[in-house]
C-alpha cells in the first residue's frame, strides 16, 4: 500500500456524501432550495398543496412538508459553503456535529410523497377525557365530538350524542383538532 498519498499536502481525501439537514429562517424553504439548486447543491424539499379556506374565498397553498427545514445531499465539506446561501440560518446538529440523515430516510420521504394525501404530520396535542374535538380529515369530516379516551399514541375514541343515543368512533389523532366549545 502506498501512504505517499496521505502524507502528501497536495492530495486531500474527501469526505463521503452525506444528506444534511438545513435549518432555514421562517417560511424561507423554498428560496433556500432554490437557491441551493441554483449553486449546484442537490438539494431535498418535499412539498405539499393543501386548500385553505377563507370566509370569501379557497386557494391552494404549497408548503413544506418539514418546516424550516431543507436537505442537501453533499461532502462534509461543503456544508459551510451551503450554510453561505442567504436564508439558511443553521445546520441540524447531533452531539455537536452536523446531524447525518441516513439515505433511506430520504427515500422513504420521497416514497411518502407520492402518496401525500394517505400522510399525516402528527401533532403533539394532547387530549383529556371529556374534551371537545371536530375531525379535521377522512370520513368523518366535519364531526364534531367528545374526546372519550386516548388508544394508545395514535388513536383517538370520540362520543357522539344524538337523540339520546351515544355512538363511539376510533380515529386517528391525527384527524382531529381540539375545539373551543362543543357548539358552534
Amino acid at each position: 500500500m502506498n501512504l505517499n498519498k496521505f502524507n502528501n499536502p497536495n492530495t486531500t481525501v474527501s469526505s463521503p456524501i452525506n444528506w444534511y439537514a438545513i435549518y432555514t429562517k421562517a417560511r424561507a424553504e423554498k428560496k433556500v432550495y432554490e437557491r441551493l439548486s441554483l449553486n449546484g447543491f442537490n438539494a431535498y424539499l418535499p412539498l405539499v398543496t393543501s386548500l385553505r379556506k377563507w370566509s370569501d374565498r379557497k386557494k391552494k397553498i404549497v408548503s413544506p412538508l418539514i418546516s424550516s427545514y431543507v436537505f442537501v445531499n453533499i461532502h462534509k465539506d461543503s456544508l459551510y459553503d451551503a450554510l453561505k446561501i442567504k436564508g439558511t440560518s443553521g445546520l441540524l446538529r447531533y452531539l455537536g456535529k452536523p446531524a447525518i440523515i441516513r439515505d433511506y430516510e430520504i427515500e422513504n420521504l420521497q416514497i411518502l410523497m407520492n402518496d401525500i394525501e394517505q400522510v399525516s404530520l402528527l401533532k403533539n396535542e394532547k387530549f383529556e377525557k371529556g374534551e371537545a374535538v371536530e375531525v379535521i380529515k377522512g370520513p368523518f369530516t366535519g364531526l364534531i365530538a367528545q374526546s372519550v379516551c386516548i388508544q394508545g399514541k395514535y388513536r383517538i375514541i370520540v362520543e357522539i350524542e344524538a337523540m339520546g343515543s351515544k355512538l363511539a368512533v376510533n380515529i386517528p389523532l391525527a384527524f382531529v383538532k381540539k375545539r373551543i366549545t362543543l357548539h358552534n
